[in-house]
């Protein structure tokens, strides 16, 4: 199992993983965001991510105010920086994107800790899922993302998934 907490696995992936690797480390990123637990999260950690994939990042924050003028002191100058603050399932979240030389960035927040957010939960499902099953069924993903489909509803088609894939995804076992 990859330790997703740690970016050295970009370094030897694929050469989307280790451009990511090389502009997360080069702009210290994650280490900026070090206080509210960042763990990139998203479809290019696990190869299924498509062109315009960007680099999403979970963060926990305890003080919503405080998380927000970090973003803002850190990310404000980048190419297209917008924050804003929305609420997905009940939870306060923040949301800023931005680019950094080809990526664009999605920093995700909300005040639950980062390996209990369901982006980051998906993923590690999404990427167990991944390896049980052969290539055909990674890059059949990749081709209905390619279509317009999101990443939860992709799996959710391959896998015979009815309902809510969200949360069926959270619940699927092996």
């Amino acid at each position: 199992m990859i330790n997703f907490k740690n970016l050295s696995y970009l370094e030897t992936g694929n050469l989307k993983q280790q451009a990511a690797f090389h502009v997360l480390t080069k702009h210290q990123v994650l280490e900026n965001l070090a206080e509210f637990d960042p763990i990139l999260v998203g479809t290019i950690p696990i190869n299924i991510d498509i062109e315009n994939s960007d680099l999403d990042i979970a963060c926990y924050w305890k003080s919503k105010a405080d998380f927000i003028e970090r973003i803002k002191s850190l990310f404000e100058k980048e190419s297209n920086s917008t924050i804003q603050e929305i609420v997905i399932d009940n939870q306060e979240s923040v949301v800023a994107n931005f680019f950094i030389e080809t990526f664009e960035i999605e920093i995700f927040g909300q005040n639950i800790p980062t390996e209990l957010q369901n982006g980051y939960r998906h993923m590690l499902i999404e990427h167990q899922i991944l390896s049980s099953k052969d290539e055909n069924f990674r890059l059949e993903i990749i081709k209905l993302k390619e279509s317009g489909i999101k990443t939860e509803p992709a799996f959710g088609l391959l896998l015979g998934l009815n309902g809510n894939v969200y949360q069926e995804l959270l619940d699927f076992k092996l």
